[in-house]
């Protein structure tokens, strides 16, 4: 019974306008039928009793249009005032204020449900400013982080140049030579940040034409021949990729796409090991994979891959060089394409790289 009882309780208290007014005017009748029933048994009043019922029906009426006049001019003209304020900051609302009825029966209830949806809405939105505030935050440490150290060690060796070494032939080639090479990785770094730019701004146009992706791979095989023979590691298609695929794509863009991935497996393969590029025919589309057998990477380190200069392995990223915005931009131009791209990888045994390209149809 104890359920029921606060069950109706609760209905009690969330009536609605109409229910409202029906209820104190069905208890005011009430109570002035009672007080002329009293009346009449006290031999004060002699009404007919359709006098009576009509007077009863009178008070219904004129409390019933009292309540709604009032609960309109005070309630809800302020709570139509709310929903207007929420419309005029172009919050998302289900109706429109002025399509409403001039008394809705469920006035308060909607405005509860539309006051909640704005107010999880505002959350929702400051939540997302936190996010980009501490990723901006974040982005700003890693750019000054990335660009000191090269920054540092131009200074240091120029700084020793100009202190006297300048004069032995053998250490001023040796650190003019280090100092290019940190003016290089800071000219990458400014490239690659470029390249970012214009791919979020969708100010970078790409020249989407039929392209010959096993072609392209083989120019990046070239390009990288020397740098794998260095590391002892062969460059390779796996089985069924012998005939290439024409692909409807940016050359220029996927181009690069190739050169970081190849690149990368090429830094943190395992001296011996393996580069293979792969084709499959997916009716429309074309999936591309690069594999190789290096130290592959961590379950916790998989999600933060594509990140801005998040690096795997810190200390060996910054001996093999690079601006570590490489798998960025290789993200960001697949999605250009309105492709993705995937990687799945085991600690020990080694990574592989796959997106999708549209295929060219004839």
């Amino acid at each position: 019974m104890t359920k029921p009882l606060f069950h109706r309780i609760y209905k009690f208290k969330n009536l609605t306008p109409r229910q409202i007014a029906y209820t104190c005017a069905g208890i005011s009748s009430g109570l002035l039928l009672l007080f002329i029933i009293i009346l009449n048994v006290s031999g004060l009043t002699s009404l007919p009793f359709l006098y009576q019922l009509l007077l009863a029906i009178l008070n219904f009426c004129t409390i019933y249009l009292l309540c709604i006049f009032f609960i309109d001019k005070f309630i809800y003209r302020r709570i139509k005032l709310i929903y207007k304020i929420i419309h005029d900051k172009k919050v998302s609302l289900s109706k429109d204020i002025e399509t409403n009825p001039p008394f809705m029966t469920d006035m308060i209830d909607d405005v509860e449900i539309r006051v909640t949806g704005w107010v999880e809405n505002q959350q929702a939105t400051i939540e997302r400013l936190r996010t980009m505030e501490a990723y901006r935050r974040d982005f700003l440490g890693d750019v000054s982080h990335e660009l000191k150290t090269p920054v540092f060690n131009i200074q240091g060796y120029i700084y020793t140049l100009l202190e006297g070494a300048i004069d032995d032939a053998q250490l001023r080639d040796k650190y003019l030579n280090r100092a290019a090479k940190n003016a290089d990785r800071l000219q990458k770094i400014t490239e690659d940040l470029e390249s970012i730019s214009k791919l979020e701004l969708g100010s970078l146009a790409l020249d989407i034409k039929k392209t010959d992706i096993r072609q392209l791979v083989d120019s990046v095989f070239e390009e990288y021949e020397l740098k794998a023979a260095k590391q002892n590691i062969r460059l390779m298609y796996k089985e069924g990729a012998s005939s290439g695929f024409q692909v409807m794509a940016d050359k220029h863009y996927i181009r690069t796409v190739m050169s970081n991935l190849i690149s990368n497996s090429i830094k943190y393969g395992n001296p011996g090991g393996v580069t293979k590029v792969a084709f499959y025919d997916m009716d429309d589309f074309v999936l591309i994979e690069v594999a190789d057998n290096g130290i592959g990477i961590e379950k916790h380190d998989l999600m933060h891959i594509f990140d801005r200069f998040y690096r795997v392995d810190k200390s060996r990223s910054r001996d093999v060089g690079g601006s570590g915005l490489g798998l960025s931009i290789v993200k960001h131009i697949i999605e250009a394409h309105n492709q993705t791209i995937n990687v799945r990888s085991t600690l020990g045994k080694g990574s592989t790289f796959s997106f999708t390209l549209d295929k060219y149809k004839k």
